[in-house]
């Protein structure tokens, strides 16, 4: 045989071994399955979707957004098998409608942080004094929020800004992020003078080297309880990864971006 025969064959060898490998390769890559997380735990879920692999060899595929957004996909016939919502009725009302296998589990309970840019003529003043002076001084021309429309913090936020009787002289400077990660994108790009985001995030290290922040007291808000369930289609690997997310290291990855644990 040959040198260009040994290559015709060479080549046709490694094509049919490539054609062999890759329904097994988008196999594994489909059974992935589908986590839809509320975007105050971006740092946090990455974390623990990086041990679980490494732990157990299993892979989970995220899906940041808003909670009310995910909703309206699920109900849609989105393949997520895993909801995880910054606000429990969400899941609750998902389960009572055949979408979830359960109620779910409680998984934290979030906080609110008000947050400012370095150099930002808005001091981070958890108890919004400080914002209720720089709006009578004239100062905020920009202060973002998630959308209250379907993000749970962008409601808490109002809600705390109602009770401190801001919500109404803000209304003009206003800027409304798709989910609380973008209102913290927005809260920091120098356009504003800050803004209401999730703690977890303004504890992530490339969240805090860029401003400051102080917790907003929980009483200015109703509890962002966050609650989590499997979804209808959830198969093995996502049965796995939703026990690993009540488990000693998921917990200690969450309690590290500052929420409060179940029975703690």
């Amino acid at each position: 045989m040959d040198s260009s025969t040994l290559r015709r064959s060479a080549a046709a060898a490694c094509l049919a071994a490539t054609l062999l490998a890759a329904p097994h390769a988008l196999r594994a890559q489909a059974a992935a399955p589908v986590v839809a997380a509320a975007s105050d735990l971006q740092f946090a879920v990455q974390e623990i979707a990086a041990a679980f692999k490494a732990e157990t060899g299993m892979d989970v595929r995220l899906s940041m957004g808003s909670t009310g957004n995910f909703v309206r996909q699920i109900r849609e016939g989105a393949p997520f098998e895993i909801f995880m919502a910054a606000d429990e009725t969400y899941v609750l009302d998902l389960h009572r409608d055949g979408f979830a296998k359960d109620e779910g589990d409680l998984y934290a309970v979030g906080r609110l942080a008000l947050m400012v840019p370095h150099g930002s003529s808005l001091a981070a003043d958890g108890t919004l004094g400080s914002l209720a002076a720089a709006l009578s001084a004239g100062k905020i021309s920009r202060f973002a929020i998630a959308n209250p429309a379907h993000a749970p913090y962008g409601q808490r936020a109002r809600e705390a800004l109602r009770r401190k009787g801001l919500w109404d002289k803000l209304q003009s400077h206003i800027v409304l992020g798709e989910n609380v990660s973008q209102a913290a994108q927005f809260a920091l790009s120098g356009n504003a003078q800050g803004g209401i985001i999730a703690y977890s995030l303004a504890l992530a290290p490339s969240v805090r080297s860029r401003g400051t922040y102080e917790l907003i007291p929980e009483d200015l808000h109703e509890p962002l309880r966050q609650r989590m369930a499997l979804l209808r289609k959830a198969g093995p690997v996502a049965e796995s990864f939703y026990a690993y997310m009540k488990g000693p290291k998921a917990r200690e990855i969450m309690k590290r971006y500052g929420v409060t644990l179940p029975g703690e």
